[in-house]
């Protein structure tokens, strides 16, 4: 067995929900597994690899704690809009990249100030190379734009808050 391929198998068990995984194939035997962590924060210790053969263990350097422990902050709307609570949030339905116009010369779709129905497009999320089109959901006045163009943005992050009539 090749190192790299020991190290893809390390990657997808780090990546993984399981706690242990052992690998056995003409005597050689990979046991890889994962510590207790009692909080997240803590990157997380290497697993152990053993060759049956020559009887070596190797200790490959601790993983990067997983991405999903990394969190992305969303963009926060100003302390004025806050205040409002009768605001209806466009959220994204899914990660991708928020475009603002269905081309990079054309206007945008809408602004702050521009009145929208419930089926008015307001922007596009690009995901895995398909441009899927936002509606407001609702009708009123969008408030404020609360990304910027060309921003990753994650499922469920607030795009628009709109003013309902």
């Amino acid at each position: 067995m090749k190192v790299q391929e020991i190290r893809e198998i390390i990657k997808l068990v780090d990546q993984s929900n399981i706690s242990e995984f052992v690998y056995e194939n003409e005597g050689t035997k990979i046991k890889l597994k994962k510590p207790e962590t009692e909080s997240v924060g803590h990157p997380a210790a290497a697993p152990e690899v053993v060759h049956a053969k020559a009887a070596v263990e190797v200790k490959p350097v601790a993983a990067p704690a997983p991405a999903a422990q990394k969190a992305v902050e969303p963009a926060k709307p100003t302390a004025a809009v806050i205040e409002q609570e009768n605001l209806h949030k466009i959220t994204s339905p899914m990660v991708g990249t928020f475009y603002q116009s269905p081309s990079p010369d054309a206007a945008a779709y809408v602004k702050a100030g521009d009145k929208v129905t419930a089926d008015s497009i307001v922007c596009i999320v690009e995901a895995m190379k398909l441009f899927n089109e936002i509606e407001a959901e609702v009708s009123g006045e969008i408030v404020e734009v609360l990304v910027k163009e060309g921003q990753l943005v994650e499922y469920g992050q607030p795009l628009f808050l709109v003013k309902p009539e």
